[in-house]
């Protein structure tokens, strides 16, 4: 059972750890691509929290969010393998951060193919969400483990 844990560790950790990899290859000075496509989609999720809400959205450059999605999936990927909640309460807040903003189906028409593609990439992160809540959810039902008694049977005293 060990093994087929901590294979399944790694397989769902992959996802991240190979798309941290590739955005940090691509990062350079500006950001890369990653920035690219979603600076857009920040900018507009900032006009949406400002005219909802009233309050306004502090400035941030796009590439620090972008390096901190990169860290976050980086350490947040190794963590997990190790079995670590602390691993995976990283990916569960960069999840939880990029996928309202980075999958925006809400902003497009029902019938585009665009808004299907966002939809199909929101509902994936929406399960990688419920993964990593059942993960925490086991991992915090199992009772630790309890140190073994040392020593035999005690010779009773007469």
């Amino acid at each position: 059972m060990g093994f087929f844990s901590f294979a399944g560790r790694v397989l769902f950790a992959s996802v991240f750890l190979l798309s941290a990899y590739l955005e940090f290859n691509e990062f350079g000075v500006d950001g890369g691509p990653a920035a690219k496509a979603f600076t857009p989609k920040f900018n507009q999720f900032k006009d949406h929290v400002m005219t909802f809400s009233g309050f306004p959205v502090p400035e941030v450059e796009v590439k620090h969010i972008i390096a901190a999605s990169i860290a976050l999936k980086g350490v947040g990927g190794l963590l997990f393998i190790l079995s670590s909640s602390f691993g995976a309460y990283l990916l569960l807040l960069q999840l939880l951060v990029v996928t309202p903003i980075m999958c925006d189906f809400y902003n497009f028409d029902k019938d585009k193919q665009e808004s299907i593609q966002l939809l199909v990439k929101f509902t994936q992160n929406l399960a990688l969400v419920g993964a990593l809540l059942y993960f925490l959810a086991m991992k915090n039902l199992i009772p630790k483990r309890q140190p073994k008694k040392k020593g035999g049977f005690k010779a009773k005293a007469q």
